[in-house]
């Protein structure tokens, strides 16, 4: 009973460190830390799992009018026209399983795939939560609202790239003419078309990023304005490695969509860091009034306040 009773009393401890009216600042030790840990990988891990059940089901089964997701992956495939694709008796369209027991270890994969990406929000908000303890609450806000702009975007970034996937395909298995037909095997076809959904999701995690650091003062404007064809130009090269399958098309538009949501970001930084350098002039602040970029004539700014 009393071994009962302080178990108690300890979980009772240690929430009260997660509870923003018991402990406003956030302060904890490190053996309370690594408590906290614990507990937040611990629900992120059941969340995910949870998800990965979900996307386990979900591969065969339909969820009410959204179609089964073995029939969402193999969708760019099937849209290819027959020939060159292989198609089977019936007009029935399919992948080829080449191992035992391959058919399993996709959908476990692509399930784990899929529960990750539903699940997202809520084991991303888990490890911010442990990351930020202290926050107050217009900073919580803050992070809830970068995990969902952060699941937003990658979610708008595998759209495109399943829309991209099939010009890709047509453009990659024209090259062999009437000569060969077109018969992927499954393992090989499905993790190019997840390399293709987490390479054009992560990419468009770009704009977040690049914001971030704007706010938190890595990245001013005025090093953005000056760095600005270098990086798209690292954008394009990128692109061109990260797109699986040498594929001209899904390079274009990753290249594209990048140096757009980087341009994007570029002027949401010139607006942020336009606004901040106004107030520091108007506080007295700026020793070096140079680093300030106005619209205004350099007669139009009133030199007195700058020390």
């Amino acid at each position: 009973m009393a071994r009962e009773s302080h178990r108690r009393d300890d979980r009772r401890e240690k929430k009260k460190l997660r509870s923003r009216r018991e402990n406003p600042d956030g302060t904890m030790t490190l053996r309370d830390h690594l408590y906290e840990l614990r507990h937040r990988l611990g629900i992120a891990l059941l969340g995910l799992l949870g998800g990965c059940i979900l996307g386990f089901l979900w591969f065969q089964w339909r969820v009410g009018p959204i179609p089964s997701l073995g029939h969402i992956l193999t969708g760019p495939y099937c849209a290819l026209p027959a020939p060159p694709r292989l198609q089977f008796p019936g007009g029935k369209c399919g992948l080829l399983q080449t191992q035992p027991f391959e058919a399993f270890l996709i959908q476990f994969k692509v399930g784990l795939a899929a529960g990750a990406v539903v699940t997202s929000p809520f084991w991303l908000y888990q490890i911010w939560a442990f990351i930020t303890p202290g926050l107050y609450d217009n900073e919580r806000k803050f992070t809830r609202i970068f995990v969902i702009l952060a699941s937003f975007l990658f979610v708008c970034g595998a759209v495109l790239a399943y829309f991209v996937i099939p010009k890709g395909l047509a453009v990659l298995v024209s090259f062999g003419g009437d000569q060969f037909i077109t018969a992927l095997a499954a393992n090989e076809y499905i993790s190019f078309v997840l390399v293709m959904l987490l390479i054009f999701g992560v990419s468009f995690e770009l704009p977040l990023v690049v914001t971030m650091l704007n706010r938190i003062g890595i990245l001013p404007y005025r090093n953005l304005k000056k760095w600005r064809r270098g990086i798209i130009f690292v954008l394009f090269v990128f692109a061109a490695f990260a797109t699986p399958g040498t594929d001209p098309v899904g390079m274009s538009v990753l290249a594209g969509a990048m140096t757009l949501l980087f341009e994007v970001a570029v002027q949401i930084a010139r607006i942020h860091d336009r606004k901040k350098d106004r107030e520091a002039v108007a506080d007295g602040w700026g020793d070096h009034p140079e680093d300030y970029d106005f619209s205004e004539p350099p007669d139009k700014v009133n030199t007195d306040d700058v020390t």
